[in-house]
C-alpha cells in the first residue's frame, strides 16, 4: 500500500459519493489506473463496502443502549453471535477479551420499546449469564474515517516513516 493507495481511501472514507472521475483526478491518476487500484483495494479487503451514515432518531430509533453481555459457558459463542446477528436492533457487537464478552450497540425507541426487547428477546439469548445495560447520553464522537498511517509506521518522533 503506498501513498496513493492511502489517499484514495482517506477520499473514499470522507466521500463516498465521489465519482470516479473526480478521485481520479484528485490523487493525479488517469480514471482506468484509479479505478484499478479501487477495485485491488476492495479485492484484498481493505475496502468491504460503501454505506450512508444515517441518523437513527429521524428513523425512530432515538433511544441506544451500550449492552455488556457475558456468556456462561465458553461453548455457546457460536450460538450467540449467530442468534445475536439474527437481532435487528443490534446494529453492532464486539466480541471482547475477559469479561464481559460482548460489547453490543442496540437502538429502540425508546426506553418501553428496549424493556420489551430485553425482556422477551435479549436476555433469552443463547448462554447468556448476565446483561448490563447503558444509556447513551450523547454521541460526541460520531463514526469517523481511520487517521492516515497506524502508528507503527511512524517513527519515534511522531513523523511519516
Amino acid at each position: 500500500m503506498d501513498a496513493v493507495d492511502r489517499q484514495i481511501i482517506a477520499i473514499l472514507q470522507a466521500e463516498g459519493r465521489i465519482t470516479l472521475t473526480d478521485l481520479a483526478d484528485r490523487v493525479r491518476l488517469s480514471v482506468s489506473r484509479c479505478q484499478r487500484r479501487v477495485r485491488e483495494l476492495e479485492a484484498e479487503g481493505v475496502i468491504r463496502g460503501y454505506s450512508a451514515l444515517i441518523d437513527g432518531a429521524t428513523l425512530g430509533y432515538g433511544f441506544e443502549v451500550l449492552l455488556f453481555a457475558t456468556l456462561s459457558r465458553p461453548d455457546a459463542v457460536d450460538e450467540f453471535d449467530e442468534a445475536l446477528a439474527a437481532v435487528p436492533e443490534v446494529i453492532e457487537a464486539q466480541r471482547l477479551f475477559g469479561e464481559p464478552d460482548y460489547l453490543i450497540r442496540v437502538v429502540s425507541a425508546d426506553l418501553p420499546s428496549y424493556q420489551h426487547l430485553y425482556e422477551t428477546v435479549l436476555i433469552r439469548l443463547p448462554g447468556v449469564r448476565g446483561l448490563n445495560s447503558t444509556i447513551v447520553m450523547k454521541n460526541v464522537v460520531s463514526p469517523r474515517p481511520f487517521p492516515g498511517r497506524p502508528p507503527r509506521e511512524r517513527s519515534p518522533k511522531g513523523s511519516a516513516v
